[in-house]
């Protein structure tokens, strides 16, 4: 037998699906055969805001999944909905690569260095909002399309060249474009969208066959799982979707989870920074792992709840110091 993953067509999600797949093969000791789907998402043209958001990168999976088409398929986590989906459970969530942002320009330029007026392109409003915070003298361009047609956009002159684009590093790495990386642009200038950098596997709410057991525990990472689990409490609380300039970076630590979260207005004016930390009930990170649900023998770690429990609060703390003002909320992801 073997187990089939289901995974977007393009490139990236190829590459890090098949990285992902490799290590559930080793676990399970079963090949594990990556199913192609192609997603609403990809065909489309336009600003993912435009396209209904990130879920359009999403529900051809989740249905192929649902149809027995495959056994568990990879997202991207920024991609995934806050809101769950009857008959699916998030079963593992692998170690998160590097979640900051990335500025790829031309000459090796640095956000400071970039010139007056520089044209930078972003599909992201969270990103158009930090880069017109730090520097609201540049173009912000609207593009999409691969990792590899933006980059094409900066590193070759077209009817549309661009001085700078914005993309994750965790992105760049899987496909191995580093080289292409000018600035690395940290949360205080650029926050990662809640869940870059991290993957999740969904699969069917069933009893997993043992293969499908094994393969899951060996690729599942508490820490991640916790920290991820923070962010998007944050969006969910917020009811904030892709269109909203959130960004949201957790920790956590032996006794607690620690959670920032940023909201900026849309023409990043002006942004609402909070901080907040939750303590660890009765366990750690290093104690047991989390089972994604009772058909894995157990409930949340006390870790993954007092994720949820930070997120949840912070929320409340940004919404109390007026970020439905700020920002277009009320559009869950």
């Amino acid at each position: 037998m073997s187990i089939r993953v289901g995974t977007r067509a393009s490139a990236l999600a190829v590459a890090q699906t098949r990285m992902t797949a490799d290590l559930m093969s080793a676990a399970a000791g079963v090949p594990v055969e990556l199913v192609r789907i192609e997603s609403d998402g990809d065909r489309m043209r336009g600003s993912l805001a435009s396209l209904g958001g990130t879920g359009v990168f999403v529900s051809a999976l989740r249905d192929a999944l649902l149809a027995g088409r495959c056994d568990a398929i990879v997202h991207s986590l920024k991609d995934l909905p806050t809101a769950p989906v009857d008959g699916l459970l998030l079963g593992a969530v692998p170690p998160r690569e590097d979640p900051r942002d990335a500025l790829c320009a031309r000459d090796g330029r640095t956000l400071l260095t970039l010139p007056h007026g520089a044209r930078v392109g972003t599909g992201s409003p969270r990103r158009r909002a930090a880069l017109l915070a730090a520097r609201p003298d540049l173009e912000i361009v609207d593009i999409r399309g691969n990792i590899d047609t933006r980059l094409r956009r900066v590193t070759e002159d077209g009817d549309a060249p661009l001085d700078a684009i914005v993309l994750a590093v965790s992105g760049l790495r899987r496909l191995g474009r580093t080289e292409a990386i000018t600035d690395i642009l940290d949360f205080g200038v650029s926050p990662h969208a809640p869940g870059q950098g991290a993957l999740a596997i969904e699969v069917r709410d069933e009893e997993p066959s043992d293969e499908l057991r094994a393969a899951l525990a060996a690729v599942e990472h508490v820490e991640t799982r916790a920290a991820i689990t923070a962010e998007r409490a944050l969006l969910a609380v917020l009811e904030a979707g892709c269109a909203a300039p959130i960004g949201a970076t957790a920790t956590v630590r032996d006794d607690e989870v620690l959670l920032r979260g940023v909201v900026f207005a849309i023409d990043g004016s002006a942004s609402l920074v909070r901080e907040v930390a939750e303590p660890i009930d009765n366990g750690s990170v290093s104690r047991g792992r989390h089972r994604a649900d009772s058909q894995y023998g157990g409930r949340e770690l006390p870790v993954v709840e007092a994720a949820f429990r930070c997120g949840s609060v912070l929320a409340d703390a940004l919404l109390g110091a007026g970020a439905a003002d700020l920002a277009p909320l009320g559009a869950p992801s």
